[in-house]
């Protein structure tokens, strides 16, 4: 098992009293991190292309943090693009994709997703007049696979999923997703933004054509990243200025590549490896999410079996299917307030809808003031576990 006291050593975060469950809304950062930044910002970094030690040096950087990127995705370096973040990502392959459209094609959207992996591509449909379809909600918050398959045509080029919801922590079987859309030639993106900090990314054992993530979800810096197959990359149109790279991954690349970011996610990314055993960074990273899967699963089955009667859990209610991510109900005192309390008790939760519109809607909680979501990650304690169990019991039994 890891030794989680002494990687909390790692992080500064941890030297106070604040106890971090809000994860899901972006990770604290150990200290190789911060100081991978702050030593690209001070070592006269320049822009790539140049013939001098500066800016060899902001090449080596960012062909290493390609590596990086493939090593967490299972892809290759040159299929990993960076971007702002992954809503800047989708937005900008959304409107590549959308060239491609005709009227009467459709796209196929989950209702689980968070807005980043809906607006994009309902905003492209509209402006090529092509229909969308939604998969709906299944049992426990999760996606209805069968209605899903069901909706996928001869006429879909598109199936947009998340990986795991943002919200309750549901998994999605991306697998499955990916082979009913190839099965009528339409192309999956996956949005892996959550599932990135809890599981294992394997692009070719998922089968899907682009994966999406941000690095600040799993200890990095604010840095999108994206995945697609090459022969994708290289085939789509690309919205950019002309004297950018028309090769890619460069060409799918805006402006001055962050330099320091690229460093604090090569760090995040050796971080995680680190927690890990193996040959390489790829076989460590596989292994080091095994260890953080157990870890998170004992909190969180901790965590389900302290859960009071007037503490209603929305999404599965085991650790099957989901990983340690919760969003809970409690009777009689609206998510805000629940947040507020626990804030003045000194533990930091999220409250609202955390930008899963399509699914707080539908499940009646968007008029109302959302859910609380609780998240856990590897590095979190089982006395944190209690002290939210403890302060939830608390706010329930004075409602």
């Amino acid at each position: 098992m890891l030794d989680v006291d002494e990687l909390r050593n790692e992080f500064p975060a941890f030297s106070g009293p604040q106890i971090f469950l809000d994860g899901p809304a972006g990770t604290q950062t150990p200290r190789r991190v911060i100081d991978a930044v702050s030593h690209a910002m001070a070592t006269s970094m320049s822009n790539v292309g140049g013939e001098f030690p500066s800016s060899y040096r902001s090449s080596d950087l960012t062909n290493k943090a390609r590596q990086a990127g493939a090593d967490l995705t299972g892809g290759a370096p040159e299929e990993i693009v960076f971007g702002a973040n992954m809503t800047s990502l989708t937005f900008a392959l959304s409107r590549a994709l959308a060239e491609e459209w005709e009227k009467g094609d459709r796209i196929v959207l989950s209702a689980l997703d968070h807005d980043a992996n809906v607006t994009p591509w309902v905003l492209a449909a509209r402006s090529r007049g092509v229909e969308v379809a939604f998969a709906e909600l299944g049992a426990d918050a999760s996606l209805d696979l069968d209605h899903l398959d069901s909706i996928i045509d001869e006429r879909t080029r598109l199936v947009a999923v998340t990986g795991c919801s943002n919200a309750f922590g549901t998994l999605i079987d991306i697998s499955r997703v990916a082979a009913s859309a190839a099965r009528v030639g339409a192309l999956s993106y996956v949005d892996a933004v959550h599932l990135a900090p809890h599981r294992y990314l394997d692009v070719e054992a998922l089968g899907c054509d682009f994966l999406v993530c941000s690095s600040y979800k799993f200890f990095g810096p604010h840095l999108g990243i994206l995945w697609g197959r090459r022969s994708h990359l290289s085939g789509l149109p690309a919205f950019k200025v002309r004297p950018a790279p028309d090769v890619a991954p460069g060409r799918w690349e805006t402006g001055t590549p962050p330099f320091e970011l690229l460093a604090g996610f090569l760090a995040a990314v050796d971080y995680l490896a680190s927690l890990g055993w193996g040959g390489d960074r790829r076989g460590a990273l596989e292994s080091a999410f095994r260890e953080i899967g157990e870890q998170e699963s004992l909190l969180g089955e901790r965590f389900l079996a302290g859960l009071g009667d007037n503490v209603k859990l929305i999404g599965p209610p085991t650790m099957a299917g989901r990983v340690s991510t919760f969003a809970v109900d409690v009777a009689g005192v609206p998510a805000p307030e629940v947040a507020k309390r626990l804030g003045e008790l000194g533990i930091a939760t999220w409250a609202g809808h955390y930008y899963a519109v399509e699914p707080m809607r539908r499940l009646g909680f968007l008029d109302r003031g959302g859910l609380v979501r609780i998240g856990f990650l590897h590095i979190n304690t089982s006395s944190e576990v209690d002290a939210v169990l403890d302060g939830l019991a608390q706010i329930a039994g004075a409602a």
